[in-house]
């Protein structure tokens, strides 16, 4: 990427309940500042949990989702019709104290574009998005707002007590701000419901810089869980919740009734609930597939763990994969799919909306079911696993397509076009 050094720059912070870990949201934040700082921008993070560097960081521990009243505002306002003076109160006392700390981190870094990351999108947080809105009204500083999942794509956001703030804030129909989607069925449902134009910047990779070979600390990673040099690790590289289909995965490796096939799972449920990943060991049980739960192996860096044993990236654990599952049902666009083809390894995914829609019509080879695994399938499997010759020609082939289709230039030229815009200019003083 070339930066034209006539061109104004900008201070741009990044909002959000947290960016720290390797969640969607957080890793692609990762990407973003990285594009933009090649391009010459200084970025700023402010957030309720941070692991970016803190002389760079403003941290507001009321705008996390597990601040204690936050958990009880979104306790009083979902899955009820009508809500209290107080907590309505509540909302207001918290939107005003989120509000007044936004407006001390931007003096502090002296901002002049807000990029509001999913706070504007899903209602995790209500007192944040609205206290985003109120600042953007109140100060006039460009913010881009980008959506990741929306509150019309989650069943627990259909019963609330929250329309006239959903309605406020998630996503607010503000014609100054540029509105960011991540697949074109988004960006088709957004327009529809806000009356606004938007862009669609899908998820990408760094593809013009392939990932460093595995060093001996990554490839220490099987030992650790006990699994052989000679066996096939399939990994799940997903949190363990229900849209991630991965009773899918458990049913492969018993249909490949191999014993050197192992199924590795990187993280538990998060905040999800506890009902599936219990389904789920049920599951495996039943079918006598032994299931290696890694989620206390991965962390957001290496490390060593209070009991003594190492801390491996989730990165560690695609180097070590010779199979990524990702059947899930719904995705808003694929992070992990991505993340596979840039490890150079084979997939079998799901046949998802928005795979169907944005991703499929690129040209990838993979192992793709239509919501049920064939026969013909687990044989193709099988086989590539046995075949290296062919196994390196299909994930070569997709990391040039994915180079061509999702790589950082794309999103440099997006912000570029956005950046342009006579509401994103730097402030003068």
């Amino acid at each position: 990427m070339n930066y034209d050094p006539q061109r104004p720059t900008h201070r741009i912070g990044f909002v959000a309940a947290r960016i720290a870990g390797t969640d969607g949201v957080s890793l692609e934040v990762g990407k973003w500042a990285e594009v933009l700082e090649r391009m010459g921008h200084e970025c700023f993070y402010i957030t309720g949990q941070s692991d970016r560097p803190e002389e760079r960081t403003q941290l507001i521990r009321e705008a996390h989702f597990k601040h204690p009243m936050i958990v009880e505002i979104q306790r009083q306002l979902f899955g009820r019709e009508r809500r209290t003076m107080q907590i309505s109160a509540e909302v207001r006392e918290m939107t005003w104290v989120i509000k007044e700390k936004l407006h001390s981190a931007i003096r502090r870094f002296d901002l002049d574009l807000i990029i509001a990351e999913n706070c504007l999108t899903i209602p995790m947080n209500i007192p944040l998005g609205l206290a985003v809105v109120e600042l953007v009204m109140e100060t006039g500083i460009g913010c881009i707002a980008h959506h990741h999942d929306f509150v019309w794509e989650r069943e627990r956001y259909l019963v609330n007590a929250a329309e006239d703030y959903l309605r406020t804030a998630f996503p607010p129909a503000l014609p100054q701000m540029q509105h960011v989607v991540i697949n074109s069925q988004a960006a088709r449902e957004f327009s529809r419901r806000t009356g606004l134009v938007c862009h669609v910047i899908p998820n990408v990779m760094d593809f013009d810089h392939p990932p460093e070979p595995p060093d001996a600390y990554a490839l220490s990673f099987r030992e650790s869980l006990g699994i052989g040099p000679e066996d096939f690790l399939i990994l799940q590289p997903t949190r363990i919740v229900a849209r991630k289909g991965i009773e899918h995965a458990i049913e492969l490796v018993r249909l490949l009734d191999d014993p050197r096939v192992k199924l590795v799972i990187t993280h538990d449920a998060g905040d999800e609930g506890d009902a599936y990943p219990q389904w789920i060991d049920r599951y495996a049980r039943l079918l006598a597939v032994p299931v290696y739960y890694a989620s206390s192996w991965i962390s957001h860096r290496r490390g060593v763990a209070p009991d003594g044993h190492r801390l491996y990236t989730v990165w560690d654990a695609y180097h070590n994969a010779d199979l990524v599952s990702y059947p899930s049902t719904y995705e808003g666009f694929g992070n992990a799919f991505l993340e596979a083809i840039y490890y150079q390894k084979p997939i079998l995914t799901n046949c998802y909306a928005i795979y169907r829609t944005d991703i499929e019509p690129c040209g990838f080879k993979t192992f793709l079911m239509d919501g049920f695994l064939t026969e013909e399938l687990v044989v193709q499997v099988r086989q590539l696993l046995e075949d290296r010759q062919a196994w390196k020609e299909i994930v070569q082939q997709n990391y040039q397509i994915a180079r061509r289709y999702f790589s950082y230039a794309r999103v440099e030229q997006e912000l570029r076009t956005i950046l342009s815009k006579p509401s994103m200019a730097p402030c003068v003083p």
